[in-house]
């Protein structure tokens, strides 16, 4: 499931929201945290009453984090975007495995992956002298860093096999 171009934080908000509430994914600390921010921070998004009853105690933390996102997505689109932005600064673990996240991760590997094809394929064909390979090997060592280490290391072997004199 890829995520649209033009997907707002509300949808993210409706995607994630499953995966929030499962029990043990956030902290009792963690929300409060996150309903302080917002409280303390934007008293336009929670008033202090607001934030009392999301801060309840009695009531369950599932419930109360439920309750939390659905008045987070009839307020807006900023608000849905300020408790990510809330999210991050108080559980980056969990922010950065999100489901509305982790969906883009296929489409940056296929854009990185051919990127380093087409490198591969230009210096292949461009120029058969094997000084562009010692080039092509510095360039492309480099490359784990933009494109992963197992991939660079099949591209330094399909350039090294056909750089080799007959």
């Amino acid at each position: 499931m890829f995520r649209r171009k033009y997907q707002t934080y509300c949808d993210r908000l409706v995607q994630d929201t499953p995966f929030l509430t499962s029990n043990g994914r956030l902290s009792e600390q963690q929300v409060d945290k996150i309903i302080l921010q917002l409280n303390r921070f934007y008293p336009q998004i929670l008033t202090n009453k607001e934030a009392e009853k999301f801060r309840n105690p009695k009531t369950s933390l599932r419930v109360r984090l439920c309750d939390l996102l659905t008045h987070l997505q009839r307020k807006g689109e900023r608000d849905c975007q300020e408790f990510y932005r809330a999210l991050y600064i108080n559980a980056q673990h969990l922010y950065s495995s999100l489901p509305s996240r982790k969906a883009m991760s296929p489409m940056f590997f296929l854009a990185c992956f051919s990127v380093a094809a087409g490198l591969a394929f230009l210096i292949y064909y461009c120029s058969p002298d094997p000084r562009v390979l010692r080039g092509a090997r510095r360039v492309i060592g480099f490359s784990p860093i933009i494109i992963g280490k197992h991939v660079s290391h099949y591209l330094l072997a399909y350039l090294e096999k056909g750089f080799k004199e007959p």
